[in-house]
């Protein structure tokens, strides 16, 4: 909204207006008794000063009146994040709806995004997206959504049912993929490269995050059927590439006969990959990332990283805003809305 600008303090009736310091500006009482003002000049007066607080009260353009979609992500330090940014952006224009997309610096402060989540309850979003950083401890700020009367979606990263039953919280849908079938993909994939016994590293996420935990169990059970293959390490890097460097560097010192790793995203992938690279080994360690941004995608069509799952977080932001639009309006939406996966190797087998 523009500032309204206050009329001139002092306006003779048909004399040119002067305008004075505010300390020099006469009081009501002061007017009332000035020649050629009256009960006339006083209306005058009182019918702007009525007007300007009508303006002030009132809505000031179509812009404040849109409706207003959040969108919280667990970070946009992150490709991941900045093409599910991208997709709600455009979905957002297309719709002629505000986006307000907003994240904590880091995937792992799960505290800054509750806070996020509750500002965005007291500005009066219309409706809530969001992607949780945790998958328990963000159910109680979706309860405050739930009581001010704002519609969720849960895009990305699951809640943990247990939870939500317990606290009575609702969401309307959950839009994301399959990351337990994804990490799966990639266990098989793995399997396939080994038929001769191997030794297998992990690189977690961050402990007890849905998404992550999934895509190890994932990619534990497509290695089922493989019992030649050997986990000799599984440790937490984060979701960050420093951690996923240093975490990888430690783990060559400890077991020198690694011959493939499956990170749980591709920042920590990368991270391995140039961890690799350092002690000499390129090209001696299959590593395997989960998102397939496109640096990931770079390094697969180079022959430097083995593969990646891919998600589609582009269009996970566009479903997220015309989901929420439709539901905003009355529609009635499936409990799940999957977006599809597949993995990325690179077709020339280098």
């Amino acid at each position: 909204m523009n500032p309204i600008t206050a009329p001139p303090p002092y306006v003779g009736a048909y004399s040119r207006p002067r305008f004075r310091p505010e300390s020099e500006a006469p009081g009501l009482e002061s007017l009332a008794r000035h020649p050629g003002w009256g009960l006339v000049g006083l209306a005058l007066l009182l019918g702007l000063v009525t007007v300007g607080c009508d303006r002030a009260g009132a809505p000031a353009s179509a812009e404040s009146s849109r409706t207003r979609v959040a969108l919280v992500m667990k970070t946009l330090n992150s490709p991941f994040f900045l093409d599910m940014k991208r997709g709600a952006e455009e979905a957002a224009r297309e719709l002629g709806v505000e986006l307000v997309a907003q994240a904590p610096e880091r995937e792992l402060d799960v505290e800054k995004q509750m806070q996020i989540v509750e500002n965005l309850i007291q500005t009066r979003v219309d409706a809530l997206c969001l992607t949780p950083s945790g998958s328990k401890e963000l159910v109680p700020v979706v309860g405050k959504a739930n009581r001010a009367g704002i519609p969720v979606l849960i895009v990305d990263t699951r809640l943990d049912e247990a939870t939500v039953q317990a606290d009575g919280v609702r969401y309307v849908s959950f839009i994301g993929s399959d990351n337990y079938e994804g990490g799966k993909l990639a266990g098989q994939h793995v399997a396939s490269l080994f038929p001769q016994p191997a030794q297998i590293a992990i690189l977690e996420g961050i402990p007890g995050h849905e998404t992550h935990d999934s895509r190890i169990r994932g990619f534990r059970d497509g290695l089922a059927g493989s019992p030649h293959l050997k986990i000799v390490a599984s440790q937490p890097a984060n979701a960050e590439r420093d951690q996923g460097f240093n975490v990888m560097q430690n783990l060559l010192q400890a077991h020198r006969d690694i011959a493939a790793v499956f990170a749980s995203n591709d920042l920590m992938a990368l991270g391995a990959l140039e961890a690799v690279s350092a002690a000499g080994r390129a090209g001696t360690i299959k590593i395997l990332g989960f998102d397939a941004t496109d640096e990931a995608r770079e390094a697969i069509a180079a022959g430097r990283l083995e593969a990646s799952v891919a998600q589609n977080p582009t269009a996970m932001g566009r479903l997220a805003v015309t989901k929420a639009v439709e539901a905003l309006r009355g529609g009635t939406l499936p409990k799940s809305i999957p977006v599809s996966i597949e993995l990325i190797t690179n077709p020339r087998g280098q």
